[in-house]
């Protein structure tokens, strides 16, 4: 027996053992007048296995009472444990939607308005493309690299839905076959890119991306999520999300960098989940690329901080004098209120 908070599913074989009660006949001796096995017996009386018309025309010829009856009894047992299990799954759904950001999806639009509980479990799971929502906890769909400021539960499942649709929207943008070797020799030209505006290297940078099986899709951040940037296969092609959160060029590129170092260093689409070991390497790497450490050391020993000097060193290894600002600032070589006239803001759309 089963049962949900409205219905119970009782199998056709707690009425074949009541039966065998008023008759007092075991089990053992059932099973041989039935020609079947006791452990098949024992699971046809416990709702393991399904009480098919053969055994129905057993029953009827052991038992006396019609086969219609206990293939009636079968089919009523089977269409219960399909209500008790939708009742539960719903009970369970309802419980994991409520630590998704659903108004803040709705009015984004990801998915419609509705203050239901049934609906909005309906409209997740269609958003999700998941038969229920515990699917979601499966490590396999959630193998995804990104840079976050802080982790919380909240954060997990804003980072779902938020990652969801990002590859909603990837869907939509055509790339070329994965190709890392590409994608690691063009790094110097997308660090160019520092210098110009978001309406300058935008479409530049999507396309460069595209060229070499990367999407890369711009969405505003969910509250709570404190995201910066994801990556995660999808299908043939290598999905890159940036939020632009906090609309800080240093920030905005670091995190992309950091995204790439996830893909060239082969942490997208690894056996296992992505580590903080892997996150740190990703740091370093981002940093190495953007500002090479030795030459970061090089230019401290022989300068003064002043904007003359970190404007003169950020056009020598050609980065935006705002990323050196940041490294400095992050390293705590300058106070994180120096230099900040340096610092570009974006408005990506």
């Amino acid at each position: 027996m089963i049962k949900s908070r409205t219905y119970i599913a009782i199998p056709p074989g707690a009425t074949i053992k009541e039966q065998l009660s008023e008759m007092k006949m075991t089990q053992k001796e059932f099973a041989i007048r039935m020609d079947m096995s006791e452990k098949h017996i024992s699971k046809l009386i416990n709702g393991e296995v399904q009480l098919t018309s053969d055994v129905a025309e057993r029953l009827e010829v052991v038992l006396g009472v019609p086969a219609r009856f206990w293939s009636n009894l079968e089919a009523i047992y089977r269409e219960k444990i399909a209500k008790v299990k939708a009742e539960n799954e719903m009970d369970e759904d309802i419980i994991i939607a409520k630590n998704l950001p659903y108004n803040e999806m709705a009015k984004l639009g990801w998915v419609s308005v509705t203050k239901k509980p049934v609906e909005r479990v309906a409209n997740l799971r269609k958003f999700f493309k998941v038969v229920n929502l515990p699917v979601l906890e499966n490590a396999h769909l959630n193998k995804i690299a990104c840079r976050r400021l802080v982790i919380t539960e909240k954060g997990d499942f804003a980072l779902l839905a938020w990652a969801n649709q990002v590859r909603i929207l990837a869907e939509n943008v055509k790339t070329a076959p994965i190709d890392i070797k590409k994608l690691s020799n063009s790094l110097f030209e997308i660090r160019k890119m520092t210098n110009q505006t978001p309406e300058q290297f935008e479409k530049q940078l999507k396309d460069l991306l595209a060229s070499c099986g990367v999407a890369l899709v711009f969405l505003q951040h969910l509250k709570g999520s404190f995201l910066q940037g994801a990556t995660f296969l999808s299908g043939n092609k290598i999905v890159l999300g940036m939020t632009t959160r906090g609309e800080n060029a240093d920030k905005f590129w670091f995190s992309l960098f950091h995204e790439l170092a996830h893909i060239i260093l082969g942490h997208i689409g690894k056996a296992g989940e992505i580590d903080e070991q892997d996150e740190k390497a990703a740091d370093f790497w981002a940093c190495d690329i953007l500002i090479p450490k030795t030459d970061l050391e090089k230019f401290l020993h022989f300068n003064k901080l002043s904007h003359q000097t970190i404007c003169a060193f950020a056009s020598d290894i050609g980065v935006a004098p705002g990323i050196v600002v940041g490294r400095l600032q992050f390293e705590k070589k300058i106070r994180f209120s120096d230099f900040n006239d340096l610092k570009e803001h974006y408005v990506i759309a």
